[in-house]
């Protein structure tokens, strides 16, 4: 197959509408609908059900669709980062780290500050990104390098090097009942009236069921604990970012959280090679 082709069905594959696929490539209905005429007979399948009224996927397009993204978005990635290696070459490339909003951050800044002093130091460029995301930057090629955290992000496919593990906290409005305790277990926590735990969205961008805020970063995440209205358990290095108005209690069952730095393993990147070796050296 050729990538235009899987472009084509992706995009009539998303849109369930050849009219809406053809206008969104910018290009006429009739030499889409025979590319994917062409595709279904080289592959020997149906991929879509065509009614009067309707487009609907088989099977076969299903599996052709997700293994299509996934291949669409190599190819992006791949595009990424052999520009990038081009730019490296010529001594104009900085690095590209992602990290997630409200996470980590003394580790973060005290990270860029001690790579800044290094000799051979190149600049860096920060992705501050919402939960999760960092994860799927280092996997498209948009970053070279990428703070996760286990058991929240996959770090399969990628080399690491293991920076920090915290235990966890439950993070409750001052003046809480609970934050006179030593400690807490997290089933008081997850059960507490009133403080249901928030909701974060999925890799999709949509959110589990349930009573909690649907929340996308932290700092909105806090300003709702200040207020009243939810509780969370967050890793125990969140408390450099609490005011006076939130708490935090150790949650002794709550499983540790590792922070790692992870890169791509085929990556010859000089400048990646210094940042991770300043991450391991603090």
């Amino acid at each position: 197959m050729e990538t235009r082709e899987l472009r084509y069905f992706v995009a009539v594959a998303e849109e369930l509408h050849f009219g809406r696929a053809a206008q969104r490539l910018g290009i006429a209905q009739p030499p889409l609908s025979r590319a994917i005429r062409q595709l279904e007979r080289r592959l020997g399948a149906a991929l879509l059900e065509r009614t009067s009224r309707t487009v609907t996927l088989t099977d076969a397009g299903s599996v052709l669709l997700r293994e299509g993204r996934a291949a669409l978005d190599a190819v992006e990635a791949a595009e990424r980062r052999a520009r990038r290696a081009a730019l490296a070459a010529t001594g104009h490339a900085g690095v590209v780290l992602a990290a997630k909003a409200g996470a980590s951050s003394e580790l973060l800044a005290k990270l860029l500050d001690a790579y800044a002093a290094e000799p051979d130091a190149v600049t860096v460029d920060v992705l501050l990104c919402g939960i999760g995301e960092q994860e799927r930057l280092l996997r498209d090629g948009r970053a070279d390098v990428a703070l996760l955290h286990r058991p929240f992000d996959t770090t399969a496919g990628f080399d690491t090097e293991e920076l920090r593990t915290d235990g966890q906290v439950a993070i409750l409005p001052a003046g809480h009942p609970l934050t006179g305790r030593t400690h807490v277990q997290m089933a008081e926590v997850t059960a507490l009236p009133g403080l249901p735990m928030p909701r974060w969205p999925g890799l999709d961008g949509t959110y589990p069921d349930g009573p909690g805020p649907q929340v996308r970063e932290h700092a909105q995440l806090l300003q709702l604990i200040a207020l009243g209205r939810a509780c969370a358990i967050l890793p125990d290095s969140c408390r450099a970012q609490l005011g006076g108005d939130l708490a935090a209690v150790p949650v002794l069952d709550a499983p540790t959280v590792t922070t790692v730095i992870a890169w791509p393993p085929h990556s010859r990147s000089r400048a990646v090679a210094g940042l991770v070796q300043t991450a391991t050296r603090l």
